[in-house]
Parts: structure tokens; sequence; C-alpha cells
């Protein structure tokens, strides 16, 4: 057991070491918990759970606390035992170290390895914990995208049950400099239900007690063993040649640098043909090799010399948040072929998708026709593995879609009740070429490409998606009004009248996304009918959410004989997925007598809706309408029938 070097805060009551040990063998399941979930998502989980194990193990101190503390303890919130407090707290507060940063050290930049205790070692094998759900891997993107305060806060609340005062007192304990923000932020991203919450936390995906093992890459140890055996050859040759030309004592051969080797094209992984249907993980590790090329040595071997060491004049393009570091090993080749007169190779590392084009029309090859562009594709699924952008020509984009695809379709957003047109798609699985929506100018049509599955993966559903200049596409759902028997917030795929009229009215607010985007959903939260006679109007959130975990979030308002409008906007929020499924919304609207009102809107779960400031007014249920000049300020909030406050997404807007 390693002792920690941590020193025992001055505030804590006297504690032997028989008490923490006790209280660390007790709880140690859930301390390896709250340390693995708050360590930062950038270590990996491989290293997490390593790294969790061994801040449990250095809590426990390595001398007997003699000293009585110098002030009056403070009050014990809950009937929980100290030892078991004062563990926590000396976890806890390692773990933060992890993200913490000197004063004056670049955000863009990882924290220095010299301020994060150092993780235990283990030799040819790599730790995972057993894979969860749908519901458990999105609890765990939204995770990430929290600071580490949030996370402890989120976990302590809602897997170990403790009251908010005590999180707070434990959070300044630890040493939290904005445990306030962290509760608050803990708010936001609580699940639907408490108990729902804590199952999810206390599910295999987030025990990194329970684990399973696998090898790491055998032939690549084996290479480098073999390697490690030449150099100690070399420096061993190299020190029996300097003593035998009588070297001075006093010099030392220089100490040769060794780099890590890079990746050559033997190297790639290729899945078997037939690995999807073999398979419950449906993502980008299912893709066998396809195109004309996947034997072309040297084509390969150009495409990762050029990803390895780019050479000037390379284009190299990324979407945001996307690493253009070199192939790591176990990259696996996708495609290697020909389109549209360029060469096309295309690559996925598990957390980065890439793709290299060089022409064909070139007599020699130069690095500076060359094309390297990376994205984000890390925790893909059946429906953002679908496709990926081989070429792009002329206003036109081919597609290599996945294997588990039967066949392809293309239809127009804006026609919602026109026809699907069949798509031709090589054997390959290269589509022709399809039209791109256009990224500026008039909006008179919006291209998607209809993918439809084997029968025996989800039956008759199809999957809609769309180019908006990624190298993945993007992929669209639809939720519908509340009334079916379905879940009141569960996204669905765009199928039937109402799901592709909705997006009609959405489609031409596509470009104004952010890059790197993954999903986009539309959700018709509410059907509000409208004073005088005016008709009832549909208030819908389209929420784009990105490869990085931060989403970004419009609210739409319809009325009868007007086009859809944006209210509301807001970034880096959950409102409207399913850890925001409660939304108020609110904009102006203008009655055919002339007559300005304000409106707002809740989903279900609202019971009230106030407003404030230069117009005041109050309604039970879902709904308001009240007049209002349209140049005047409110404030919209409501009221959730759990109890508890709700503010209105992003703002009213323009009218």
């Amino acid at each position: 057991m390693v002792m920690s070097r941590h020193r025992t805060p001055a505030c804590r009551e006297r504690i032997t070491l028989d008490e923490a040990e006790a209280a660390l063998v007790e709880h140690y399941t859930g301390l390896v918990r709250l340390a693995y979930l708050t360590l930062p998502p950038t270590l990996g989980r491989h290293h997490k759970i390593l790294a969790a194990h061994g801040l449990v193990q250095r809590a426990l101190p390595g001398f007997r606390l003699r000293t009585a503390a110098l002030r009056v303890p403070a009050q014990r919130l809950g009937p929980e035992r100290h030892g078991s407090a004062w563990v926590r707290e000396r976890v806890l507060r390692a773990a933060l170290v992890y993200e913490r940063r000197p004063r004056g050290w670049p955000a863009s930049l990882p924290p220095p390895r010299a301020l994060r205790p150092t993780l235990p070692v283990v030799w040819g094998l790599r730790l995972f914990p057993r894979a969860g759900g749908r519901e458990e891997i999105a609890l765990g993107q939204a995770l990430s995208g929290l600071s580490a305060d949030a996370r402890a806060a989120f976990v302590l609340c809602r897997a170990d049950g403790l009251p908010e005062a005590q999180v707070r007192a434990l959070l300044c304990a630890a040493g939290a400099r904005r445990p306030d923000r962290a509760l608050r932020a803990a708010r936001q991203l609580d699940a639907p239900a408490v108990a729902a919450a804590q199952t999810l936390l206390r599910s295999a995906e987030f025990d990194a007690c329970a684990v399973q093992t696998r090898p790491t890459d055998l032939l690549r140890r084996r290479h480098r063993l073999r390697l490690a055996w030449a150099v100690a050859a070399v420096v061993a040759v190299g020190a029996v040649m300097l003593a035998a030309t009588g070297a001075s004592t006093g010099q030392r051969p220089s100490r040769p640098v060794v780099g890590a080797a890079p990746v050559g094209h033997d190297d790639l992984v290729r899945a078997s043909r037939d690995a999807w249907a073999d398979t419950a993980r449906l993502d980008f590790t299912a893709w066998p090799p396809r195109g004309g090329r996947t034997d072309d040595r040297d084509l390969l071997a150009r495409a990762l010399a050029t990803w390895t060491h780019p050479a000037s004049g390379t284009r190299i393009t990324r979407t945001p948040g996307t690493l253009t570091a070199p192939p790591l090993p176990g990259t696996q080749l996708l495609y290697a072929g020909e389109a549209d007169g360029s060469a096309v190779v295309l690559f996925h590392d598990g957390r980065r998708a890439v793709r290299y084009t060089e022409p064909l029309s070139t007599a020699s090859f130069s690095p500076s026709h060359a094309t390297l562009t990376f994205a984000r594709t890390d925790n893909s699924d059946m429906t953002t593995a679908a496709a990926l952008v081989v070429s792009r020509t002329h206003g036109t984009a081919r597609y290599l879609t996945a294997p588990w695809f039967t066949g392809a379709r293309t239809r127009d957003l804006l026609r919602p009740g026109g026809p699907a047109r069949r798509l031709r798609v090589s054997a390959d699985g290269v589509t022709e070429p399809v039209r791109r929506p256009a990224a500026t100018g008039s909006c008179a049509s919006w291209p998607t490409l209809e993918l439809r599955p084997a029968a025996r993966i989800t039956g008759d559903h199809a999957f809609l998606t769309t180019d908006l200049g990624g190298l993945a596409p993007v992929h669209l759902t639809h939720t519908p009004l509340p009334g079916g028997e379905a879940p009141t917030w569960q996204p669905r795929e765009v199928a039937g009248t109402a799901a592709l009229e909705s997006w009609s009215r959405t489609a031409c607010r596509l470009p104004d996304l952010p890059d790197g985007v993954r999903t986009v959903n539309v959700w018709d939260f509410a059907e509000q009918p409208l004073p005088e006679g005016g008709g009832r109007a549909v208030w819908s959130c389209v929420r784009a959410d990105t490869w990085r975990g931060p989403g970004e979030v419009t609210v739409r308002f319809t009325a009868p004989g007007v086009a859809g409008r944006v209210v509301a906007r807001e970034r880096a929020t959950a409102a409207c997925s399913r850890y925001g499924p409660r939304v108020v919304a609110s904009g102006r609207w203008r009655a055919p007598s002339g007559q300005g009102y304000l409106l707002a809107a809740g989903s279900q779960g609202v019971v009230g809706v106030e407003v404030a400031g230069a117009v005041r007014a109050s309604e039970e249920g879902r709904f308001l309408a009240v007049r209002a000049p349209a140049d005047e300020r409110a404030r919209v909030s409501a009221r959730l029938a759990g109890g508890g406050e709700l503010v209105e997404v992003g703002g009213s807007a323009e009218n």
C-alpha cells in the first residue's frame, strides 16, 4: 500500500489509522466511483480506472494522527461516521488536483504533470468498465462537459445521497474554488428523477471496481521488444568500440534517442466482412476495409506518412476539438479507392475519422497535392456511424455507407409531401453523387440522405442524415407533440407527415449551426391556442449536439400563416435534452387586429407561467398570453409540478 504524501487538514478531529482503514475498506467501491467520475475524461478509461484506485488507496494516512484539532469540530450533517467523511475528503481533494492549473497556466493546455499524482503501472493489459446502455452513455457524455467540481457534486448528491449543505462543506474542504457554482451545474444536469440518476450512476458503466481486461497490441509489443533488444545491442557494441579505441573515462557516449515506432500499412486493423453481423457494437469498429485499392501498399504508405509528418503545403482541415496527432496503434482501415479523380483513403483510430486524398492526374506525387481531413467521431453508434463523405465536387457528395445499410435514397426536406428518390450504391458501399445543401444564398431545397438498415437491425425504420460540411453527415431526429403512447421526451427517426413538415420549417436554419455537429433533434414541445381566435401555434426546440459534448438550442415559434421564426437561443446547455426535459420559452405575436401579445409556453411538467418586469402577469397551466407593447422588456419563468422554478430558454429574442 502506497502511503499518501498529502498533509492532513488542520481542521479535522483526531482520527486513528485503524479508523481510516476501516472506513476505506467499508466504502471502497463508492470512493472509487467518486474518484473515477471526478477525474477528467481526457485521461481515458484505462488511466482513469488506475488513477481512481490509486487515489483511494493513497488516501490512507501513513501515520497515526496524535494532534487534536486546533478548532472546534464542525457540526456533523448526518449520521455518517467521521472516518468515512475524512477519507472521502482525502479522495476528493486528490481527484480535484488533476484539473487544477497554476495561476496563469493556459486553459487550452492540460495541467502540468508535476501537479498530478503518478498512476499505478499495469503491463500488458488494458482495463475497461463494463459497457452500459444508451442512458448511461448519454449521462457519461453530459458529465464530461462539466468541471471536476460539478462532476463531484453530482456524484455526491445523486449516488451517495448527501444533502447539499454537506456536499458544499465537503467541496470547500477539498479545495474547490466555487462550490455553489458546482452545485448549480449539478442540479441543471439532474436526470428526470433522482432514483433514475442513482440507478444510472451505480450501473456497470461507472463502476471502476468491476472491470474487463483486454491485452494491449500484442504485435506492437513484440516489435517494441525486438527494437529494445536491437537498441541494447547497438549500445553494447558502441561501448565496446569506445573502450577498445581508448576513449577517455571522463567522456560518456551519448544516449540514443528512441521514439515511438510509426504506424505502417502492415499495422492497420482490418475488420472482417461480416463483423457487423456478429457484434452488439455497431460503430466504425465494425466497418470492413472497402474499395479497389485496399491492397495498394504504396498508397497506404503515402497516406500514413503524410498523416504522421505532413509536409509543407499539405492542406489540413479539422472540426473543432479534433486533434491532428499522428496515427495511434490500432488504427483501422475503412476505405481505399478512387472517386471523382482522386485517390481516397479513410482511417479510424477510435476517436477520429481521417480522410486522405491525392489527385490521380499528377504524373508524380507531391505532398503539396495531398489533403488531410480530421473529424472527431468518438462514442459513435449505429446512426452517427452511418456514413462518411468520400468526396465532394461540383455541389455534390459521395458517401461511404455503413455495411449494415441495405438501401439509400435522397429526400428534399423542404418538400415533405414529395417522394424520396432511390440512390445507386456500389458493391463497395459508395453512393452515386448526391446533391449537397446550399451553404449560402436562397434556400430553395434541402437534400438529405435516407438510409435503411437491414431488417435484423431495427426493422422498418430508416435514418435521415444531412451534409453540413463535416466528414460525417449529421443525424436528424424528431420528437412530436405530447399525447402519443411513447414517452413525452424521446427522439425518434424522421418518418411520417408530421415529422417531415416540422423539419421543412427548420431545414433552412441548419447552416447557422456550429461546426462539428453530431445530431440535430426538433422537439415540438407545445401547441398553444392564440388569442382573438388566431388559431394554434407550435413551439419547437431545435437542439444540435456536437461531438465535443456541448449543445446549442434554438426555440422556434410557428403561427398560422407565418413562417417559423427563432425566438430564443442558448449555447452550452442541457435544455431540450433528456437531462433538461422541462423548458419554457416566450415570444411576441401580433394578432390580425393589430394588438401585440407576449406569449409563453412550457413543456409537460410545467404547472404555472409567470412574467415579470415591465409586464406582469401569471397563469396556471402551461400557457400564458398577455397584451404587451413590443418594446417593453419582460422576464418569463415557470413553476414545475415537483416544485422549483424554471427560467426561460435564452430570454426573449427580437420579433
